[in-house]
């Protein structure tokens, strides 16, 4: 039921100890912003960490040659080692599990890429149809790659909707024909994906007919597939199998950690969770002991409340106040400040979150920083039950107070000094 004349009290006594009070509601208010901005923050980092690395599948590895650091049985040290179409067979064949497979190979000389009077230079991959399937990108207009391209020798290309504004402006990309280096390929398809940098802008075209025109040889760069429902475990004993095979296919160590470099998503993306959880954990703490100062100084404000008032406390009693009215009074006032100030950290901690979102803050203060941080929020779900559990506890900061106050003896209080 509403007692407005406890209410008329509460107000009576901010009014005069505003200064105090406001000091006390401000570190409440303090360490609900700081909790709800935190945990908006590490949402944005983990949003943005995996939007870039959602750009390959998470249960996707990647094979790159690299260099020998140690001779071994007459391969000499600094050798560089070389992927070549028949490890891209090899592996297809002997690794269980894999879901899909495919090579990239690479095109020597400049990149540069025309149509008409539009032109660029651009990142060119020649790869296989499969590809697709390993890097998460979505097909806006026509289509990718397809197996008959690649038996067919097929000029024919997929470009990045960010290629498409360079060459094509104002016209449709489809069909048209592109110059890659003096080579007139066909565009069959046009793919929208997250880009690091405003540099990331891809062309693909079949790996068959760059190896065939552009390279003159099997060379691979690098060989990307997935796996197929494997534990974390099974994927590192794939990658040694992988290192095992490769060892004995191009002569180096196995132990020769620089000779192929595997890039397993599969370990790296539970790494990651791992990391950001434990990130998540350090911003509650932190939270937490922000809030907790917060009701520490709820407690002392009102321990002093009691102090000042202990005349006036005994003067209720010695003309009928029950105890239970006096904590109700006391617990009334903590509750208010508690609430009030966490209601206001709350809404600070929740709009400064929007308005990074509405503003893009992050991209115009920082743009490469950007695509790291993404859309920081803070479920409400969260953001209420932590006011809930901040009002809670502001009541118990309240609580020993007021049950101080509940037990002075009237004829003691009336000759407090």
């Amino acid at each position: 039921m509403f007692d407005r004349d406890k209410w008329q009290e509460i107000f009576s006594t901010i009014r005069k100890n505003k200064t105090r009070t406001i000091l006390t509601g401000f570190s409440v208010a303090t360490g609900i912003f700081m909790l709800i901005f935190l945990l908006g923050a590490g949402r944005g980092l983990r949003n943005g960490m995996t939007s870039v690395f959602a750009q390959d599948a998470t249960n996707s590895m990647q094979i790159y040659g690299g260099r020998t650091t140690k001779a071994y049985k007459g391969t000499p040290e600094g050798k560089r080692i070389q992927m070549v179409n028949d490890d891209f067979l090899n592996l297809k064949k002997s690794i269980q599990k894999i879901d899909a497979i495919s090579a990239m190979s690479y095109i020597p000389g400049a990149e540069t890429i025309s149509y008409k009077n539009n032109f660029g230079n651009f990142n060119v991959s020649p790869v296989h149809d499969t590809y697709k399937e390993i890097k998460n990108f979505e097909i806006v207009k026509g289509r990718f790659l397809n197996q008959n391209d690649l038996d067919e020798h097929r000029k024919v290309v997929a470009i990045q909707d960010e290629v498409k504004k360079v060459l094509f402006p104002k016209e449709t990309a489809l069909n048209k024909f592109i110059n890659i280096n003096d080579i007139k390929f066909k565009v069959v398809g046009v793919f929208h994906q997250q880009s690091f940098d405003e540099n990331s802008r891809d062309i693909y075209i079949p790996i068959t007919v760059a190896q065939k025109i552009f390279n003159n040889n099997d060379h691979i760069r690098r060989i990307s597939f997935t796996l197929n429902n494997v534990s974390v475990e099974e994927s590192k004993n794939i990658e040694r199998q992988i290192t095992y095979k490769m060892a004995a296919r191009h002569n180096f160590s196995k132990e020769d950690k620089n000779a192929l470099w595997i890039q397993n998503n599969i370990e790296n993306s539970q790494t990651f969770a791992g990391l950001f959880s434990a990130i998540e954990m350090f911003v509650w703490i932190i939270g937490i002991f922000t809030i907790v100062l917060g009701v520490i100084g709820v407690f002392n404000i009102m321990m002093i409340v009691v102090k000042e008032r202990t005349k006036e406390i005994g003067v209720r009693k010695a003309i009928g106040a029950s105890p239970r009215s006096v904590v109700g009074l006391i617990l009334m006032e903590a509750i208010f400040i508690t609430a009030a100030s966490g209601y206001v950290g709350l809404i600070a901690g929740v709009g400064l979150l929007e308005a990074i979102n509405q503003f893009d803050i992050i991209e115009k203060v920082y743009a490469p920083a950007a695509i790291y941080f993404l859309n920081p929020q803070v479920d409400l779900g969260i953001a209420v039950g932590a006011t809930i559990v901040l009002v809670i506890t502001g009541a118990l900061a309240g609580f020993f107070p007021a049950r101080k106050a509940a037990a002075i003896r009237p004829i003691e209080a009336l000759r407090d000094e």
